[in-house]
């Protein structure tokens, strides 16, 4: 599911607001006791067999598609984007939407529902699957929120929205003055001359 960009943050009781948490965004298939990470390109992520293996022993379902956020938390909570780059661990999964579960397509259900489904998965306390809680309606109080702690943005999305990556009702806001967005147009544009 793609995220639309909005300038400025918004109140509004049809939609949801979560945390953007600053990692690598991922697709979990969980079957048969093990998991397998996805990109958004549709490249499975090699680096992460320990996350892999943790995610299969704490998520206990026959079967799941969880879409969410690869990420290297702080003691506080807080996403550090260059350790995860450097695959410093330990690494974190937030799950914040799933498109399937047990044999059976959500991805037609509303958003709503389809993070009920994800609570009663993620489990609590876990210290490796995590689930992206969100506020209802007032997303210019955790934009503020977000901003006075230094975080990437919130994700804005519709209550009712279906899984439909063709016609998204995410949108993203991100915050202006992020301190950890310093330097990395230069990170990745050597990482692409070193592999080109």
């Amino acid at each position: 599911m793609p995220l639309k960009v909005l300038r400025e943050p918004f109140d509004h009781p049809d939609w949801l607001f979560e945390i953007k948490y600053d990692g690598f965004r991922a697709l979990a298939y969980i079957e048969h006791g093990s998991v397998r990470l996805v990109s958004r390109k549709g490249n499975v992520y090699k680096s992460f067999d320990t996350l892999c293996g943790k995610i299969a022993e704490s998520v206990r379902v026959q079967n799941a598609i969880l879409d969410g956020e690869i990420v290297h938390l702080d003691a506080a909570g807080k996403p550090l984007f260059y350790p995860l780059v450097r695959r410093r661990s330990p690494q974190q999964f937030v799950a914040f939407d799933v498109l399937w579960l047990n044999g059976r397509d959500l991805r037609k259900t509303p958003l709503s529902e389809r993070k009920r489904h994800l609570r009663s998965v993620v489990p609590a306390g876990s210290a490796t699957v995590l689930y992206a809680d969100h506020i209802d309606a007032n997303g210019t109080e955790l934009f503020r929120a977000v901003c006075a702690q230094d975080l990437e943005g919130i994700v804005a999305k519709r209550r009712d929205g279906l899984y439909t990556p063709v016609e998204t009702t995410w949108v993203k806001i991100k915050n202006p003055k992020y301190s950890q967005m310093d330097g990395r147009r230069e990170l990745f544009e050597r990482r692409r001359s070193v592999l080109a």
